[in-house]
């Protein structure tokens, strides 16, 4: 054989970049957006990320069935994905609520206070934030008055 047809063979099979198999991993690939938007779940546009140098926060909170969070605001953007269960979230100052259900993601709002509960079963959430460093990822605002 020459090294030219086992070049060849090489090439063809994917040995020289160590990717045997790639496109049998990537023809059962799917990609698909769960959430992209501008507005937050209650209707209000998103204005800026923070400035500075950007940090990416993923969080996973487990909520207990039969609870709340604390009223609390976000000073970034930031999305949630439910992993198991359903969470309502609640705007403290229109009352609005919506529950969102395992597989459903939604847009956090940011400088509005809210909250999420659960009813009667645990909700398991991922929560993206996009600050900066040093900047909160929630910041607590009590009871209303």
């Amino acid at each position: 054989m020459t090294k030219r047809f086992l070049f060849s063979i090489i090439l063809a099979t994917g040995l020289s970049s160590g990717t045997m198999g790639f496109a049998l991993a990537t023809a059962d690939m799917r990609n698909e957006i769960i959430l992209q938007r501008t507005l937050s779940w209650n209707g209000i546009p998103y204005r800026a990320y923070p400035s500075g140098t950007p940090e990416l926060t993923v969080k996973r909170m487990t909520i207990p069935p039969h609870s709340a969070l604390p009223w609390h605001r976000h000073s970034a953007p930031n999305a949630a994905y439910v992993l198991s269960g359903h969470l309502i979230v609640e705007d403290r100052a229109t009352g609005l609520a919506q529950t969102y259900r395992a597989g459903q993601a939604f847009a956090e709002s940011v400088d509005d206070v809210h909250r999420g509960r659960t009813d009667n079963e645990e909700a398991v959430v991922i929560v993206t934030y996009a600050g900066v460093p040093g900047m909160p990822l929630s910041i607590p605002e009590g009871e209303p008055k």
